[in-house]
C-alpha cells in the first residue's frame, strides 16, 4: 500500500498549536531519523489528532511516503484486535509511530501491531497515551545527552549480577538478574533492533528473581494511571517473594482493588516481567502519565508480560503493568561487592 491523499488528509487539516513542533521534530528527524526515501505508518486517534497533525507534518516536511490512519474510523473501541489495513501498512513501512490514548483491554490489539514491528524490524516509536504536556516536556529532552547517559547505565547493569534499591517511602527491594535475559537501552534513539517508547528514556531487561517492598509513590501504569493520578499522597506499597506479588496495600482501596484484580487476569499477571532504570534527565517531575512516568531517573518495574522476544524471558502474560517509585537509591553488586550508582534521585554516573 502506498501513499494516498484520503490517508492523509485528515491529519494535514488538523491544526496543532506550534509548541508541539519541536517534540514532533525531535520524534520524527532525532529519535527516529526518518530519511526521505523511507515509508512511515502513522497510527492515531481522535483523542491524540492535534499531535499527529504535528508529527504529520514533519513528515511532510521532510518528504517521505507516509499513510496515517485514525482508528475510530476503522473500528469500534477498545480495539479487539488491530484493523488489518494498519497491520498490511505496516508490512512495507520502515518506520512506524503509535500516538494514541490507550482503552482498557487493548493490550492484544497493540501485541498484534508489535509483532509486526519485531517481524520486520521496524523503528518503531510508541507514544501510548501522548498528552501536549509530554510533547512541551519528555519529548523537548536532549536525546542525544539522554542517550549516552543510558549508554553508561547500561554498561555497568549488564556486568552487575544483582540490584538493590530502597527509597525514603519504603522501598527495600533485591533483584536477582539473570545472564540468560538480555538489557536494552531504549533511549529514545530508536533502532531495527528494538522499538522504543517516547518519550524514551530507559534500560530495562526481565529480572531473574525479585524480592522485598516496592512502594509506588510515583503512578501505576496502563489505564489505572488516568484513573488514580499520582499517588504520593496514597502510595500502593507491594509485597514480592521469588518474583510474584504476595500483598498489596494501600488507603485507597479501589485502587487495591483495581490494581490486585490487573496482575490476577492470567496466570503470569503478577510476575515481575521488567525491571528497569529510567534515564531521561530531561524529565524533573512526575505528572500522573506512565508514558512519560516511566522514564523518570529511578527504578520501575512491571507485572506481566517480559517481552520475551527482547529480553529472552521464555514466559508470557496478556498484560503488562508498571509501577514507578520517587527518590531512588541504587547499588549494583557482584561478587567483588557493590557501587552506588544513584542517590535519592540523582545520578552518581557520569556518561
Amino acid at each position: 500500500m502506498m501513499q494516498t491523499a484520503q490517508q492523509q488528509q485528515p491529519l494535514l487539516s488538523t491544526s496543532f498549536p506550534a509548541e508541539f513542533t519541536p517534540g514532533a521534530r525531535s520524534a520524527v528527524r532525532t529519535c527516529l531519523r526518518v530519511q526521505p526515501e523511507e515509508k512511515v505508518t502513522l497510527i492515531t486517534d481522535e483523542k491524540c489528532l492535534s499531535i499527529a497533525a504535528s508529527i504529520a507534518a514533519e513528515l511532510e516536511d521532510l518528504g517521505c511516503i507516509w499513510n496515517g490512519f485514525i482508528l475510530e474510523q476503522l473500528a469500534p473501541r477498545p480495539l479487539a484486535n488491530m484493523p488489518q489495513a494498519v497491520l498490511d501498512d505496516m508490512e512495507t513501512s520502515q518506520v512506524s509511530i503509535f500516538a494514541v490514548e490507550v482503552q482498557p483491554n487493548e493490550l492484544r490489539s497493540r501485541m498484534q501491531m508489535t509483532d509486526v514491528v519485531n517481524r520486520q524490524g521496524i523503528r518503531h516509536a510508541h507514544m501510548v497515551n501522548i498528552t501536549p504536556e509530554i510533547m512541551t516536556q519528555g519529548m523537548r529532552a536532549d536525546y542525544q545527552a539522554v542517550d549516552e547517559l543510558s549508554q553508561a547505565v547500561l554498561d555497568r547493569v549488564q556486568k552487575a549480577t544483582y540490584v538493590r534499591a530502597t527509597t525514603p517511602a519504603g522501598t527495600d527491594l533485591h533483584v536477582a538478574l539473570s545472564p540468560e535475559y538480555k538489557w536494552f537501552k531504549t533511549s529514545g534513539i530508536i533502532s531495527r533492533e528494538k522499538w522504543g517508547n517516547l518519550p524514551g528514556g530507559e534500560c530495562f531487561t526481565a529480572p531473574g528473581e525479585v524480592n522485598g517492598v516496592f512502594v509506588v509513590d510515583g503512578v501505576v501504569g496502563d489505564y489505572l494511571c488516568a484513573r488514580y493520578g499520582i499517588l504520593e499522597h496514597t502510595p500502593l506499597t507491594i509485597w514480592i517473594e521469588g518474583n510474584r506479588i504476595r500483598r498489596v496495600a494501600c488507603d485507597n482501596k479501589q485502587l487495591e482493588e483495581d490494581f490486585w484484580a490487573y496482575t490476577h487476569t492470567d496466570g503470569n499477571s503478577d510476575r515481575v516481567g521488567e525491571f528497569a532504570i529510567g534515564t531521561n534527565i530531561g524529565v524533573t517531575k512526575v505528572i500522573g502519565n506512565i508514558l512519560q512516568d516511566e522514564k523518570f531517573p529511578g527504578i520501575h518495574i512491571a507485572f506481566g508480560d517480559p517481552y520475551g522476544a527482547h529480553t529472552g524471558a521464555p514466559w508470557r502474560s496478556s498484560t503488562h503493568i508498571d509501577v514507578v517509585g520517587l527518590h531512588f537509591n541504587i547499588w549494583l553488586g557482584d561478587e567483588h561487592g557493590e557501587t552506588q550508582i544513584m542517590q535519592n534521585g540523582e545520578f552518581l554516573i557520569q556518561p
